[in-house]
């Protein structure tokens, strides 16, 4: 009922507010971390690297990655771990096992500590977890082979390997030697993740077979789903970060497998060994351009803006702004609470729910929409712009240092 009063306030609401309105709600219904991600990374990474384009190779490398990257980070993890994965490694569990699937690997271990049915029922469910876990490292390794990818297509459709040809510091003759070179190092990395993600496979098979009869495949199960559990059981706060940063479990979203940190920090991470690797093959401008900028949006990718959100619902909160929304642990009610609120509000303050409601949502922008633009603003055009910028004036500080030589 309160969904079809939201739809019903939302169209009270002014031109200029609702379309801000609509997309926030779509947002916070969204399955998982995906989309709503997926549009701020592409936004976030995509868009000023596009206006910072130094030519129509780098162009079409930056739109190339960051398209392939977010559909592979934000898209893939659930159609390979809830449909396909999941089907295939829970066929011999039973229909209650098959649901608690779902439950995170970290869930089932804290609930098993005082209770033996639990404790012998995660011997099944947590090696499959682990197996579809290990299966979903397609992703990851995927998006380390992308930036070798990248090499290749450049080097096949536009016959270019050389970064400062590329970046348009120079333009000169490519050097058919280097193109060898960068051609047949894409093709070893792109083999050796085929490799790593078959002997995932391998291992997850096992798991998944083997796993409820094996102490020591129980360890590696455990591991594998809720590694600060196993790790550090008596440092509550190390086994927390390393559970939500580094663990390859799935979330639980409504009995759905979804993105999790952890996978989001897998990918980020191996994609970056990837990245360096496949920038160094086309030269030491690339190398350093890359070590300039993989920092900062590698951090940005895993915290998203939950950091930048928080400071801002703290300023907010202390300016004495938007006191409707925000909590006393800085919580804000979702788009399909504020109708309930609204309507609150109205018999508190003797007012009518259009006029609280329209207040509500004015607020809930501003709270969802600084940190957007902040990130688009500071993440986005500054980053690229600035590692552009340093790129050009290196590489015209290294001739100016070659004429005095």
């Amino acid at each position: 009922m309160s969904s079809n009063n939201n739809k019903i306030l939302i169209n009270t609401l002014p031109k200029h507010i609702r379309p801000a309105a609509k997309f926030i709600r779509h947002q916070e219904q969204a399955s998982g971390l995906s989309t709503s991600r997926f549009i701020q990374d592409v936004s976030t990474c995509l868009i000023p690297k596009a206006v910072f384009s130094r030519s129509k190779e780098d162009l079409a490398e930056n739109t190339f990655l960051e398209v392939s990257e977010e559909t592979l980070i934000y898209f893939v993890p659930t159609i390979l771990g809830q449909h396909i994965a999941r089907t295939a490694f829970s066929k011999g569990l039973d229909s209650k096992s098959k649901e608690k699937v779902a439950t995170t690997g970290v869930e089932l271990l804290e609930n098993a500590k005082n209770n033996p049915l639990v404790k012998h029922n995660n011997k099944k469910i947590l090696p499959v977890k682990a197996a579809i876990a290990l299966a979903a490292m397609a992703i990851p390794l995927t998006e380390f082979s992308l930036n070798y990818i990248k090499n290749l297509m450049t080097l096949k459709v536009f016959n270019k390997s050389d970064f400062k040809n590329i970046a348009s510091l120079e333009d000169n003759a490519e050097d058919k030697e280097h193109q060898q070179k960068v051609e047949k190092s894409a093709k070893k990395h792109i083999k050796i993740a085929a490799i790593a993600y078959g002997a995932c496979l391998g291992l997850a098979g096992l798991l998944a077979v083997k796993g409820k009869n094996s102490k020591i495949l129980q360890k590696i199960s455990e591991f594998i789903v809720a590694p600060g559990t196993k790790l550090f059981p008596k440092n509550k706060k190390t086994k927390n970060f390393v559970n939500k940063y580094f663990n390859m479990d799935f979330n639980n979203q409504d009995g759905k497998l979804v993105l999790s940190k952890g996978q989001l920090t897998t990918c980020v991470l191996t994609g970056g060994v990837g990245y360096f690797g496949a920038s160094s093959d086309r030269g030491k401008e690339n190398l350093k351009e890359t070590a300039t900028r993989f920092p900062l949006v590698a951090l940005y990718v895993i915290t998203g803006s939950e950091l930048v959100e928080k400071g801002f619902k703290s300023i907010l909160k202390k300016m004495g702004k938007c006191k409707d929304l925000i909590g006393r642990n800085n919580e804000v009610p979702k788009s399909d609470e504020l109708d309930v609120l609204a309507r609150k509000l109205a018999k508190k303050r003797n007012s009518n729910a259009e006029k609280e409601y329209k207040s509500l949502v004015k607020q809930k922008i501003l709270i969802s929409g600084l940190p957007y633009i902040f990130a688009i603003g500071v993440m986005g055009f500054f980053v690229a712009g600035m590692t552009n910028y340093f790129t050009k004036k290196r590489y015209e500080n290294a001739q100016k240092y070659r004429k005095y030589l």
